[in-house]
């Protein structure tokens, strides 16, 4: 297979980028245009990175939007750097948060630290993918060195973020250590020699910091490729472990569709975007579909559910998770009030409709399998000689025509 030319590759590098400001967005375009055309001169893969700091054991969708892009780098050809911040972890980045983040010890850090690898080849290719951890130079660092990169920045700058600048507004503390953040993160740039570096568009500031210090230490600056923040299950904040709005990547298949069918409709369009293999073109379709009332949005949650399992757990997982969520569902629009038959093992069905009294008789009970008038958990029963047997600990519904219902409980003998 032939690789693709400079604009395909473009296409694929920067669908989805956004930097707020236009100006930004064409010079890094135009810069990263410049080190494909150049790469391929030399025959020389480009360095792309993204850092992830350890602040909680588990990686979570929003991580993996940055990951899915250092994926297609690998597929590219190039270079992708997977660097762990297990030095930057130490005070957390400032910038998507209204308060100073509680501080963690270098124990709590490596410990989340020692997750993170497995759970990030779920997407990338761990052949390909070369590993760093941050305190490798960082923690060599002499206080002259801190100085020393302190210099090229002001205060008004780091002030006037945001995040800064809101706190201040409001008159609350902003910590000396919190300004270092982008100091470290942009000796990060330095240390790996990059060409790339990926990030949410809240990091553009950090990104930035690194060109800066690049250009310091006689290194052409990185391109910043900055992309849209994943909104939480709630939709309205950034997915996060501190505000329990996340999915997680190593959270069971289950569990990850059963969070993506709560999230409210007006956050699916976001995570179609940012968290599936879909194409743009392949998304407008569905979305127009959903706007002319021929996809109900449920259809097309569950559309976004099973992708989302799919992609870190397989389609036969994605495929368990949709019919299991069905039969939850299911069993929510049913009445609270009906009986229950508890069960130690196997049992006919017919003996169970007779017994329960669903039925006068189990003739009538064996007349009702056969015209396909019974179902468990919304699964049509057929055959007079189908047994059921319900693990213990769990349960299912038992149907029978279209107002009988028989809840079956699992027991111990």
């Amino acid at each position: 297979m032939n690789k693709p030319t400079i604009d395909e590759q473009m296409a694929i590098l920067t669908r989805g980028a956004e930097f707020g400001d236009e100006q930004t967005k064409e010079h890094m375009r135009e810069e990263l245009r410049e080190r494909l055309i150049e790469s391929e001169k030399a025959g020389r893969p480009l360095r792309i990175y993204c850092g992830y700091d350890p602040t909680a054991p588990d990686i979570h969708l929003g991580h993996t939007v940055t990951m899915r892009k250092l994926r297609q780098f690998q597929e590219l050809g190039h270079q992708a750097i997977f660097l762990i911040g297990t030095f930057t972890g130490l005070i957390g980045d400032p910038s998507d948060k209204d308060a100073a983040r509680p501080r963690l010890s270098m124990e709590q850090v490596r410990e989340n630290a020692d997750t993170y690898i497995e759970q990030a080849f779920k997407i990338l290719d761990p052949e390909e993918t070369e590993v760093r951890y941050n305190d490798e130079w960082l923690a060599d660092l002499s206080f002259q060195d801190v100085i020393e990169l302190a210099s090229h920045f002001t205060v008004q700058q780091f002030l006037s973020r945001e995040k800064f600048t809101l706190r201040r507004e409001k008159g609350e503390a902003i910590w000396v250590h919190e300004f270092l953040y982008a100091l470290m993160q942009g000796y990060d740039a330095v240390a790996l020699r990059t060409d790339i570096q990926i990030g949410g568009t809240d990091q553009l500031f950090n990104l930035m910091a690194g060109r800066k210090l690049q250009t310091v230490f006689d290194q052409l600056p990185q391109v910043a490729l900055t992309f849209p923040i994943l909104v939480g299950t709630d939709g309205k904040l950034r997915m996060s472990k501190s505000t329990g709005n996340y999915v997680g990547v190593n959270e069971p298949p289950e569990t990850k569709y059963g969070k993506t069918m709560s999230i409210p409709d007006s956050a699916m369009r976001n995570w179609f975007e940012l968290v599936t293999r879909w194409n743009p073109e392949r998304i407008d379709t569905l979305f127009e579909a959903v706007e002319r009332g021929e996809v109900h949005p449920m259809d097309a949650k569950k559309q976004l559910a099973w992708e989302i399992v799919a992609i870190f757990d397989g389609e036969e997982a994605a495929d368990r998770a949709a019919a299991r969520f069905q039969r939850v569902h299911q069993r929510r629009q049913l009445p609270q009030d009906m009986p229950t038959h508890r069960m130690t093992g196997p049992e006919n069905v017919v003996d169970i409709i007779a017994g329960a009294g669903l039925a006068r008789s189990k003739s009538q009970a064996r007349r009702l399998v056969q015209q396909g008038a019974v179902k468990t958990d919304g699964e049509k029963i057929e055959d007079i000689d189908t047994s059921i047997q319900v693990p213990q600990g769990e349960e299912m519904v038992l149907q029978v025509g279209k107002r009988r219902f028989l809840r079956l409980v699992g027991d111990s003998d």
